[in-house]
Parts: C-alpha cells; sequence; structure tokens
C-alpha cells in the first residue's frame, strides 16, 4: 500500500480507540508493531460483534487470511490512537476485505493496515460465501 486509505464516501465506519499500556511499548519507546496487528484485529472482531444479531455470531465467524501494514508515525505511552474501519463494497466468495486506519491523537496516521478475512461456519469450519444480509449490513 502507498496511499493513505480513507472510506469512500458513505461507507459505514467503525470507530474504537486504543490506549497504549506500558507492555504495548517496545525498546524504542513507542507502541510495537505487533501490537498494531493485534489492534487491527481487535477492531475486525469489535465490528462484527456490534452488528451482528447474538444468533449469527454462534453461526458464523471470520478468520484472518492475511494482513498487509503499513506504519507510518509512532505512537507513544499515554497517547490514544483513533481506529477506523471499514469493508470493501463487496465480498469474493467467502472473502471480505477489511481496511484499517489508526490515527495519532492529532490525526495523522500511525498505522493502516488491509487485511482479508474469511467467513466460516462454526459448526463445520469451512469457509462459506458471504450472504448478501452480512454485505448490506457492513456497508
Amino acid at each position: 500500500m502507498t496511499r493513505l486509505l480513507e472510506p469512500p464516501e458513505g461507507r459505514q465506519v467503525f470507530r474504537l480507540a486504543f490506549e497504549p499500556t506500558p507492555a504495548d511499548i517496545d525498546e524504542n519507546g513507542h507502541v510495537n508493531n505487533v501490537v498494531y496487528l493485534r489492534w487491527a484485529q481487535d477492531m475486525g472482531i469489535a465490528h462484527w460483534r456490534s452488528l451482528a444479531p447474538p444468533d449469527a455470531q454462534s453461526t458464523w465467524a471470520w478468520i484472518a487470511l492475511r494482513h498487509e501494514i503499513d506504519y507510518r508515525r509512532e505512537l507513544k505511552l499515554g497517547e490514544t490512537a483513533q481506529g477506523r474501519t471499514w469493508v470493501a463494497e463487496a465480498p469474493h466468495g467467502p472473502r471480505y476485505d477489511r481496511f484499517i486506519r489508526l490515527d495519532h491523537p492529532d490525526g495523522q496516521m500511525c498505522a493502516q493496515v488491509h487485511t482479508t478475512w474469511v467467513l466460516i461456519d462454526q459448526a463445520s469450519g469451512r469457509p462459506r460465501r458471504v450472504p448478501d444480509w452480512i454485505t448490506e449490513m457492513f456497508t
């Protein structure tokens, strides 16, 4: 990724704040890169749980297939990152691309993530095509 990610106009955006703990800080004095990956995972799951009814959450689950992260700016202890996430316009079979941006308190991007998730049927553990109602719910 070379361009800064921004949600398309009119796209539903889920927001979540992240405040680093002392354990999140590496020897360079800022949030460790692995923490951004955890936050991206947390955002995707929180977004799903905020929208999907309980019966859907007990039937379906999302597993991460791929993450691509750009790191641009450090975030330090005491600074709260503002996270935003949205999904692509349409899924590809069982896969859905998700975009995440984690911004510094001053609004500048700290990290951005393009991630691909796969919908699975929890009973079988097998991938399933994303139903239209999920696409409508996300977009």
